[in-house]
Parts: C-alpha cells; sequence; structure tokens
C-alpha cells in the first residue's frame, strides 16, 4: 500500500523550548529540561542527538512510504532551514512546513522569506501550551490576535496554502478548535489541518464530538491522526490500539475518510509505540475500507499538502545565500 507520512520531526540539531525551558541532548536519543526532566526523544539505531534525513530515508523504504511531510515543533525546536534543505536535496521524496513566533519583532521578515524565497506553502503552529508557545507566550487566539492576523492575511494571497495547527489538549488554555472554525470560514482559499485528532480524551468523548462536529460542514478544514496513541496512553501491548480505533471511527463518522491524514509525529512518538506499529495499526483495523485506507494512509497528504502549485514552488525556491549549502555534517 502506498503511503505518505503526513506527520513527522526531522531534527538537525536538538534546540527544544517550551514553558520547561531548553532542550539540551544527552547522547543516545536522550534530551534533558532546564526543569530537569529527561525524555527519550529519539529512538534507538536513529541518532544520537538528532534524526537527518539519511536515517528516515532507509526507514520510509522499509516501511513503504512514498513521501514525508516535515512538521514544525518547539519540543526539537524549529528546524526551518534544515528542512528547506532536506526538500531541496530529496525532492521527490519530501514537502515541509515551516513554522515562526508570531510575537519576535522580525515575524514578517521571517515569513516572507520562507514563503516567497524559499518556496515553502504551509506553516506550522505549535500553540499548545504543554508543548508549544502558550507554554511562554501569554494566551492568544489565532483568530483574534492581531500579529497572528497579520500572517494570516498574507497568507491568503497563496491559495491552497496550508495552516497546519497543534493546539493541544482540552484542559490547556491553548484549546481553540472553535477558531479553525472561524479562520476556515474567513480563509476558504487556505487549506487547514488540525493535528492529534484535535487531541482526543477516551474519559471526556464528548469533546472530540464537539470540535469535529464544528469541522464537519467545513471542508477545508482535515485532521491528523499522529500521536493519538500516545495521547491516549496506549504502548506497543495495545496495538492495534482500540482507545485510537474509537478515535478514527469517531472522524470518519463526523468527517468522512477524505478529510483523514494519516501520520506519525515520530521520531518521539516511535519511542513510546514501534514505527512499524504506528505505520501499520489501520491495516489491523476493519475502519476502512481499502478505497478508504488508500486516502487515509496517502490520497489525502498528497490532495492536501503535495498540490501541483506547492510542490512546484518548493522546487524553484532559490536561496541566494546559502544554497550551496549541504544537509549533511
Amino acid at each position: 500500500m502506498r503511503k505518505i507520512e503526513g506527520h513527522i520531526h526531522l531534527v538537525r540539531e536538538t534546540a527544544g523550548s517550551k514553558g520547561q525551558g531548553r532542550l539540551s541532548p544527552l547522547g543516545n536519543g536522550y534530551a534533558i529540561w532546564d526543569d530537569g526532566e529527561i525524555i527519550k526523544l529519539i529512538p534507538d539505531g536513529w541518532g544520537d542527538d538528532n534524526f537527518l534525513a539519511e536515517k528516515y530515508l532507509p526507514i520510509m523504504d522499509k516501511e513503504g512510504i512514498d513521501k514525508a511531510v516535515i512538521l514544525q515543533g518547539t519540543l526539537n525546536g524549529y528546524q526551518n532551514y534544515y528542512t528547506y534543505q532536506v526538500v531541496k536535496r530529496y525532492p521527490d521524496r519530501f514537502i515541509g512546513a515551516f513554522a515562526v513566533d508570531p510575537f519576535a519583532d522580525r515575524s514578517m521578515v521571517i515569513v516572507h522569506r520562507y514563503v516567497e524565497d524559499l518556496g515553502f506553502r504551509a506553516i506550522k503552529f505549535e500553540i499548545s501550551q504543554g508543548g508549544g508557545l502558550h507554554g511562554f507566550h501569554r494566551s492568544f487566539r489565532l483568530d483574534i490576535d492581531n500579529r497572528v492576523s497579520q500572517i494570516f492575511h498574507y497568507l491568503a494571497g497563496y491559495p491552497g496554502f496550508v495552516v497546519t495547527v497543534d493546539y493541544g489538549a482540552s484542559d490547556q488554555t491553548s484549546y481553540q478548535p472553535e477558531a479553525i472554525v472561524n479562520l476556515a470560514r474567513r480563509y476558504s482559499q487556505l487549506d487547514f489541518v488540525v493535528c492529534h485528532l484535535s487531541f482526543p480524551d477516551a474519559d471526556h468523548p464528548d469533546q472530540l464530538v464537539n470540535a469535529l462536529d464544528q469541522f464537519a460542514p467545513l471542508t477545508n478544514i482535515s485532521v491528523d491522526i499522529s500521536a493519538i496513541q500516545d495521547i491516549l496512553g496506549e504502548g506497543r501491548d495495545d496495538f492495534p490500539y482500540p482507545r485510537s480505533q474509537w478515535a478514527v471511527r469517531l472522524a470518519k463518522k463526523k468527517l468522512g475518510p477524505q478529510r483523514i491524514i494519516w501520520g506519525s509525529d515520530a521520531p518521539w512518538s516511535a519511542t513510546f509505540n514501534s514505527y512499524h506499529q504506528l505505520a501499520t495499526w489501520l491495516e489491523h483495523t476493519d475502519i476502512f475500507t481499502p478505497a478508504e485506507l488508500a486516502d487515509v494512509m496517502a490520497n489525502n497528504a498528497a490532495r492536501v499538502y503535495f498540490k501541483p502549485a506547492n510542490v512546484v514552488a518548493a522546487r524553484q525556491a532559490h536561496d541566494p545565500v546559502t544554497k550551496d549549502f549541504t544537509t549533511r555534517h
């Protein structure tokens, strides 16, 4: 079965930053936050302090993954320029989103550069309180804040641009499915992807029902189902993940199979469940027909992220400063 990984993080340098301070690498895939918490960030064999494209490509080939979408987050630290380098080096395998802190003084200069000079046609807003901007900024709304609105007004000039959002769980100040709905109505020319299926909570299923009911009328909102095993507390022994099956069945009922994008959120998620499990679990369920599964595993990501215009923009991007830099050490 053809597969497109819809949510992967490649890490040139570990440089995380969130409410726990900065993340420093320790080697062997481990890293430590400034508050003392140690996490296993990278699975064994994938890299000691980083996770490079050259490590991931053999994994892709082993799992039958044709292409992948590289996303950004403050857990690993923004890897914007490395993402650009990877897409330029492997244009038939990768497409990427960049990220920006909208409260940085030169945020719009950064946005212009990545869109106009480097050809990005997707942006990732990691705003969750647990792992993103709400952990070290005042609370803000994506659909109201003036600094964020500047970015959206600009992106509206690029029809088909993809806005991917991780707003965290419902107990976080960052949780705002209503903002996504407002933005999708306001900017119908943009595509929106809500990460992690809006953080399902099996103990409070009505929260997911409410979010999906809001998304349902707006066909420019999709969801990815990355990391829902972690979120729902399922590990290797729970394969093929009954709680995750519940959440995806509900998403299919509310949105249809054409608005669900498979992804893993590796490398971190691949420390809780094997990447092979994350890449194959849906094949061990009866949630989707074969045609629907083909959409979820590849076709939907191709339609949203790998639009012909977006791929052309990425390939034609010109970096006048460091165009000859390599992605390798």
